[in-house]
Parts: C-alpha cells; sequence; structure tokens
C-alpha cells in the first residue's frame, strides 16, 4: 500500500512540485472518523435503532410499529429501513444491480435469492407513526467492528435519534461506548431502553475493558439495584455528556411513553429543519457582477493547481485508509471468523471508505468552488448565487471527458479485479441509509463487494488463509489504484466545467448562470 500522511495534520503541497499551490489545507477531517458538519435541512427524519445481540430489539421495534417481528427479519449485516406508504411493499437493495429487488411485505413471503446480502431493505407499512420518522435498524453493534461503527455513526447523524436497546443482563462493552462517546459530540438525540434480559431485570455484573486493558467502571453492585439505574451509571462514567438521555424499561409489549418521547422529538426536530431551510436563498435571482478589478489571466493557472492539490490528499487519505482495512482484514482473517466472515467485514469496509471519500470530495469540491468564485466576483457569494454556479458546473460536467459517466459504482470481483457498474440507480443500491437529494458538484463515490465474491469466500472448499490473505491484498491494491484514477477523473472535470462558467462570468461581466 501505498503510504499516506500522519492522521490529523493538514497536507501541503511542495512548492518544487507546484508553485504557488501550498497552503492546501486537508480537504477532510482525520481519515479514520465520519464526521458531518452540518445536517442538511432536508434530511428525512429517521430513527436509528442500534444495540447488541439479544436485547430484543426486533421486538420493541415490532411492537412500537404494531406489527409481527418476523416482517422485520433481514439477512445477517443488512439493514431495515421502514418507511410510510399507503400500500405495503418490501425491497432489498442489492450492490451491483441497478433495481432493487421487490418482495411481498408479509411476515410469511420469502426473500429473493441473492448472490450476496444487500446492503439495505426497504419496508414500506401504512403505520402512522411512520408519517412522523422513519426507523432504520442496524446490524448489531456487537458485529459491526470499526467500518460499521462509523457507517452507524454516519447514519445516526443524518437521522437525528439513536434508539439504543439493551437487555437488563448485558454489559454495554468498550466498542459500545466508545459509539456512545461519538454520538454525544453530534447534535443526535438518544432514547435507551432496557429489555429483560434471559434472567429477568438483572443488573449486569461484569465492567467492560478498552483496547489497552482498562476497565470500565461497573455499575454499582447489589441484588436490587435497578438495571436502568446500573446501565446509566456505567455509561455516565465514560460518556457524561450523555446525562440527558432518555432511559425506558421495557417489560411489556406497549410502550407508550417510548411512543410518546419519539413523536415529540419529531415534532421538534422536524421544526427545526424546516426553520433552517430558506424557501429562497439570497442571490438565487438578479445580475451578480464580476469584481470592479478582475483576476488577472493567471486566475486558471491557480485552479488547476488547487484542483490537482485537493485530488492528491484525498487520495492520500484513501491510501492511509486502505492500508488500515488492510490490516483489519488479516486480523479477521487469521484471528476471526476466517475466510468466511471476511466478505462481511470487507463490504463494509468498503461501505465506510464510500462514504469518507464522497464527504472529503464534497468539502474539497465547495472549498473550490468558494475560492475560486471570491476571486473572480471579489467577494464570497450568498448561498442563491453559489447555487446557481453548482448547478451550471454540474451542466457541464458532461460536456468533457473526465466528466462523463460519472454515476457509477467499483465492485470488487473474486479474481481481485475491480469491475463498474454504472447508473443512478447502481449508486443506490449501495446505501445503507439513503440520505437526501444530493445537492453537491459531483455524484458519490461507491465501492462494494460483488455477489461473486460472497460465494468464493463462503464455499467450504475456499478456505485458505494465506490465499485469502493474497487477495485482500491484491483487492486493495486494484481498488486503490481505480479509486485514485477515479478522483483524479472528477476533479479535472469539476476544474474544467468551473473554468468555463467563470469565464463566460468574466468575458460577459455578470453571472450567466
Amino acid at each position: 500500500m501505498k503510504p499516506g500522511p500522519p492522521p490529523g495534520v493538514d497536507l501541503t503541497d511542495d512548492p518544487s512540485d507546484e508553485p504557488g499551490a501550498g497552503g492546501l489545507r486537508a480537504p477532510g477531517p482525520f481519515p479514520g472518523h465520519l464526521r458531518i458538519d452540518e445536517v442538511h435541512p432536508d434530511e428525512p427524519l429517521a430513527v436509528v435503532a442500534a444495540g447488541p445481540a439479544g436485547a430484543a430489539r426486533r421486538e420493541v421495534l415490532a411492537a412500537l410499529l404494531g406489527i409481527p417481528s418476523g416482517m422485520l427479519a433481514v439477512p445477517a449485516g443488512s439493514s431495515l429501513l421502514v418507511r410510510h406508504a399507503r400500500v405495503a411493499t418490501r425491497a432489498a437493495y442489492v450492490p451491483g444491480y441497478r433495481q432493487p429487488h421487490f418482495y411481498g411485505a408479509d411476515q410469511a413471503a420469502a426473500g429473493p435469492a441473492l448472490a450476496r446480502a444487500p446492503r439495505r431493505v426497504e419496508l414500506s407499512l401504512p403505520e402512522p407513526l411512520l408519517r412522523h420518522f422513519a426507523v432504520l435498524d442496524t446490524p448489531d453493534t456487537d458485529t459491526l467492528g470499526v467500518a460499521g461503527g462509523r457507517v452507524l455513526l454516519d447514519a445516526v447523524t443524518r437521522s437525528g435519534a439513536l434508539l439504543f436497546v439493551i437487555g437488563a443482563d448485558q454489559t454495554l462493552t468498550a466498542a459500545e461506548l466508545h459509539l456512545l462517546a461519538e454520538v454525544a459530540r453530534t447534535s443526535a438525540r438518544v432514547f435507551f431502553v432496557v429489555t429483560p434480559g434471559a434472567g429477568g431485570w438483572v443488573p449486569p455484573e461484569a465492567a467492560a475493558t478498552d483496547d489497552t486493558g482498562v476497565s470500565v467502571p461497573p455499575p454499582p453492585a447489589g441484588p436490587a439495584v435497578d438495571p436502568v439505574a446500573a446501565h446509566r451509571a456505567t455509561l455516565l462514567a465514560t460518556v457524561p455528556d450523555l446525562a440527558g438521555a432518555d432511559w425506558f424499561p421495557v417489560h411489556r409489549a406497549e410502550h407508550p411513553g417510548l411512543r410518546r418521547a419519539l413523536v415529540g422529538w419529531s415534532a421538534v426536530e422536524g421544526l427545526r429543519r424546516a426553520s433552517s431551510r430558506s424557501p429562497l436563498p439570497p442571490g438565487s435571482h438578479g445580475r451578480v457582477p464580476v469584481a470592479a478589478d478582475p483576476p488577472g489571466d493567471d486566475w486558471g493557472d491557480r485552479l488547476q493547481r488547487q484542483s490537482r492539490s485537493c485530488a492528491r490528499a484525498i487520495r492520500q487519505h484513501l491510501a492511509l485508509e486502505l492500508a488500515a482495512v488492510h490490516l483489519r482484514a488479516v486480523q479477521e482473517i487469521v484471528f476471526g471468523a476466517g475466510c468466511a466472515g471476511l466478505p462481511t467485514l470487507l463490504d463494509r469496509e468498503l461501505e465506510a471508505l464510500s462514504l469518507l471519500a464522497t464527504r472529503q470530495q464534497d468539502r474539497a469540491a465547495r472549498e473550490i468552488v468558494d475560492e475560486a468564485a471570491a476571486r473572480v466576483f471579489g467577494a464570497s457569494l450568498p448561498e442563491g448565487a453559489r447555487q446557481r454556479i453548482d448547478a451550471a458546473v454540474g451542466w457541464g460536467l458532461a460536456d468533457h471527458p473526465s466528466g462523463q459517466d460519472l454515476d457509477r459504482v467499483l465492485l470488487v470481483t473474486s479474481t481481485a479485479g475491480v469491475a463498474v457498474v454504472s447508473g443512478a440507480g447502481a449508486l443506490d443500491a449501495l446505501a445503507g441509509h439513503p440520505c437526501a437529494p444530493r445537492t453537491e458538484v459531483l455524484p458519490p463515490i461507491g465501492v462494494a463487494l460483488s455477489g461473486g465474491c460472497w460465494q468464493h469466500w463462503r464455499s467450504p472448499g475456499n478456505d485458505e488463509p494465506n490465499a485469502a490473505r493474497a487477495w485482500v491484498q491484491r483487492a486493495l491494491r486494484e481498488v486503490e489504484l481505480d479509486l485514485s484514477r477515479e478522483v483524479s477523473r472528477r476533479f479535472e472535470a469539476l476544474r474544467l466545467s468551473l473554468d468555463g462558467v467563470l469565464s463566460d462570468a468574466l468575458d460577459h461581466g455578470i453571472l450567466l448562470a
């Protein structure tokens, strides 16, 4: 793997490489994290359900929605998105396909025969509660791993609420406490549900330990300890920022208190997001003149240097992250579930990598457009004018060879190669939790594991660890090369289209978009 920069540092180009391009800030956060600076107001409200296995999370959601728990069953590792609709339907979204696989929504309906597990299953129901918010049920937290935690954090931040379900006889692990600490740093609302464990309302006894072996303070001991108070004490000893979270002991099917709390949250959060959305941002119409003292002829060269620098920084970050993915994949092969567990882990790693690459691409693209527009128009543009430029740049992408066919998915094949599937439907099939309609200039970046990989490594005859390690190394190397080419191609298309839009503005003295 190609080495990358140390985590958490800014990337500055070598002046001897491209003079005048120095001082570039890295276009995104530390590559191990998926931080969202602000949630788009058009993001749909959803409650993300998470928790360890054995906590009866599916039964809690089924009681909340008033449906049999069997309707919420999905393949292992897949997410379930429950939405409102007049007619009940169910569909599986599988990477590598442009169309979802539809099947019956009732409990007895058998799902389609798929080569690999879907990223998400969508269940649409005529349940009035779903008019307020959608429900996203995620895989068990004890199976997520590092990448799964990042994907879950991204979904929680965009959705706005986390419903964490844990049994009375279970213990918050160090990984779960770390995830909750990350959630506490966002604006998401957290609800805890404590269900009876296998032994009834018995508080957990064991303490969790972190990766360094440091013990997490156990809950207060004693036969009469309330399990909710015990879990809360364990949580606040590590994550005091969640002191205001709501706790609900659930010991029967009906839990109206939880339902009222979720509806109340959705009303407040929906109003907040709606009020933050301007129906007509300033600058959406009218003349936007260029600067009285237009930039010199070298502004196009500066734009070129900046776009190349951003692309290089993102490639370096992705190379660093792929090296970490390789290490975790080898650990899974040698010390984890072996070759049979490789497809699930690697696909989840690629999902997290796609989210990271897309977020860094979007941030860098915004910086490029903002700085170039400020040079041409003499000041930072209002939001409406900025959106007009984004729309014009998006329309002009396909006018250049490097900007054609950007809606594409990179699929890792069983031969350690990378195949391409194009189309907006193929990108939609990758999302474990679909987001609001994109307003960014560039389409998202998507990488996934093909169905052939799942079939190959889950076959009993392909359980050789050394062959799996060699395959992972070749496959991730191919992913790095294809991602590098894709990032470079996207930023070159962005540069050419933005150059054309701003050149027209300079020629005519006003913004023509």
